[in-house]
């Protein structure tokens, strides 16, 4: 799957931080070097299997609409915060291949 990030064409990699959350990573689609981190793992949430958090703000300004319009994410479902970061969108994950 590609996502257009940045002026970056991506593929998206799926992974999981140690508390089990999803991880969604951003790589170069011709040489495959990293881009971004595209999700967060917020602090004291334990997200369902289906669920990622976006890291949509600082550098990753934008990340939320290009994963969205790739079809790879919901709308927010909800938003949480994480030490000094309000508003973290949580989305469903609606492709994975």
């Amino acid at each position: 799957m590609r996502v257009k990030f940045a002026e970056y064409d991506c593929e998206i990699v799926f992974g999981h931080y140690v508390s089990d959350n999803n991880a969604i990573r951003l790589v170069d689609a011709t040489d495959g070097q990293p881009v971004a981190t595209a999700s967060t793992n917020p602090t004291d949430e334990i997200l369902a299997e289906d669920e990622v958090a976006i890291k949509d703000y600082s550098e990753n300004e934008g990340m939320l609409e290009a994963l969205k319009t790739a079809g790879i994410v919901s709308t927010p479902i909800r938003f949480v915060t994480s030490g000094y970061v309000k508003n973290i969108p949580i989305c469903k994950i609606l492709r994975r291949k």
